[in-house]
């Protein structure tokens, strides 16, 4: 026999996005920027690019050159004092100045003693300070002229005591080549790789970098506090498959009304806009390792969702500056630059523009149409990672499985068969949770429980369902009553082979 029991559905809110929505076409137009200045080819696309290594035994003669003259050349910057430009002395008023002043008073003092025949107060301060400033310049003008001379050779002394800092650093990094820290190399690597190897201009790089990161103030960033408005904007969230943290960027966000007003519509708002995604990028820049054989970038993910590009002024500037501020600051920080749901537009913009990008960036760039989603963030990030509204079964606020129970496993499913999970319930008064999903769904799917008992009634959990292309991942709690097997029936009725993934984790009754 078999009766219908209910089972307890978790509710779980998705709380928003949380990231910074960097136009996709400004994207790809600040990558040209930074490339048209190299020979422009047609080349390939190739989904097998791998990050270039940071060790200097597979660096080629060229580039260990090129690294070993910018270390050479930020060595002598450093204990030079020449990194950052000097603050220039106030200075101090000329004998000519002196003289005006003066003159100026005496104006003044001829103008009063006109009008009054009994000089005032002020009048007679004016004199008395008239005087002392002559008598001043008697005294120096008496001084013997081997007394200026060593007054001005100690005043020049003075001005040329100088402190080298050597602590100089950069993400944590010191800079300073002759420490030897290894995550030098990893530094100086990004800036030239961005600069094709140009030693001057990767130093200049640099050296704009670190004078921005001193005026914009970005290491006391971490700890400003900008509110919620953003949070619908963008967000770090999980790793890929090599460890590379993943930053999800939600398009056209700022194009609505009521964000806009909140957001970029005044200048105040668009600078802290500014310092908002900088804050982001170095909360990302904090789970790199910047070691040889570590993670040293970041994985993009771009939703062009409904996304038509910014159509005021003001979105563009503030999103466009945004972005041309991380392309000049931080370098070769991009694994992969993943756009999602794009639209037929996007691919005839970047067919335009491809021919003039590099191997090394078209590498980075992948494309998925709103079909294609699920299928092409499982390329690179463990479904795991992926958000449920992308097809994955990462929930906001997880609390039931952790980074050490939550990997899933994968079945896949030829066309016209059914799969069967099994899930042993070998004591009673146990509590089940598991997530399940199909990559693409268009299957019938069924649960049950079947007690080890034959003389006990098999329990529908879940009545057979055609589950649609847009179904997210479904998650269940249940707790049995007696030994026996939850089972789990997948029924593949398209002429596609589907992947199917699930997970499922047992919590023993506390009594």
């Amino acid at each position: 026999m078999t009766v219908e029991v209910k089972a307890e559905t978790v509710q779980v809110d998705e709380e928003p996005s949380k990231v910074v929505a960097e136009v996709a076409e400004t994207a790809v137009e600040e990558e040209v920027k930074c490339e048209k200045s190299d020979e422009s080819k047609v080349v390939e696309k190739s989904s097998s690019y791998r990050e270039e290594s940071n060790f200097l035994s597979d660096l080629k003669e060229h580039e260990k050159k090129a690294l070993n003259d910018l270390k050479t050349k930020l060595e002598e910057a450093i204990l030079g004092n020449t990194l950052f430009k000097k603050k220039e002395a106030p200075k101090k008023p000329s004998s000519e100045e002196i003289k005006k002043v003066e003159e100026e008073k005496a104006a003044i003092v001829e103008e009063c003693e006109k009008e009054a025949e009994k000089p005032s107060c002020e009048e007679i301060k004016v004199e008395e300070e008239k005087a002392a400033i002559e008598k001043e310049c008697e005294k120096e003008a008496e001084k013997p002229e081997e007394c200026k001379e060593e007054t001005k050779a100690d005043v020049a002394g003075e001005e040329t005591v100088e402190v080298v800092d050597k602590d100089i650093s950069i993400w944590g990094v010191p800079l300073l080549p002759s420490k030897g820290n290894e995550g030098t190399n990893v530094v100086l690597l990004k800036f030239l790789r961005a600069r094709e190897f140009k030693v001057n201009d990767a130093y200049q790089m640099l050296e704009k970098t670190l004078q921005w990161r001193k005026e914009f103030g970005t290491d006391s960033i971490l700890g400003e506090e900008f509110g919620t408005e953003l949070d619908s904007v963008a967000y770090m969230s999980g790793t890929d498959k090599e460890g590379h943290p993943i930053c999800y960027n939600i398009f056209g966000v700022l194009d609505n009304e009521e964000m806009y007003e909140k957001t970029v519509a005044t200048e105040e708002k668009r600078e802290q806009f500014l310092r908002w995604r900088v804050q982001l990028m170095e909360k990302g820049v904090l789970e790199v390792d910047f070691k040889p054989d570590g993670i040293n970038s970041l994985v993009q993910v771009n939703d062009l969702k409904n996304s038509k590009g910014p159509s005021k002024k003001e979105v563009r500037a503030a999103v466009n500056k945004a972005v041309t501020l991380l392309q000049d600051n931080y370098p070769e920080f991009v694994a992969k630059n993943i756009f999602i749901n794009v639209p037929f537009w996007y691919f005839a913009f970047h067919s335009i523009l491809s021919p003039f990008l590099t191997q090394r960036t078209r590498s980075k760039l992948v494309f998925a149409r709103p079909s294609k989603v699920t299928d092409t963030l499982l390329k690179y990030i463990p479904i795991q990672e992926i958000p449920i509204k992308y097809g994955g079964i990462k929930r906001e606020n997880e609390f039931d499985f952790s980074v050490t129970d939550g990997e899933a496993t994968e079945v896949v499913i030829k066309p016209g068969t059914t799969e069967t999970i099994e899930i042993p319930t070998p004591e009673s008064g146990t509590t089940f949770i598991w997530d399940v999903v199909v990559v693409g769904w268009e299957v019938n799917y069924t649960e049950e429980f079947v007690p080890a008992d034959e003389s006990s009634y098999t329990m529908i959990i879940q009545k057979g369902k055609k589950m649609s292309a847009d179904e997210e991942a479904v998650r269940k709690v249940f707790k049995n009553n007696e030994a026996g097997k939850i089972v789990l029936t997948v029924h593949n009725c398209s002429g596609k082979k589907k992947k199917l993934f699930y997970r499922y984790k047992v919590k023993k009754a506390s009594f």
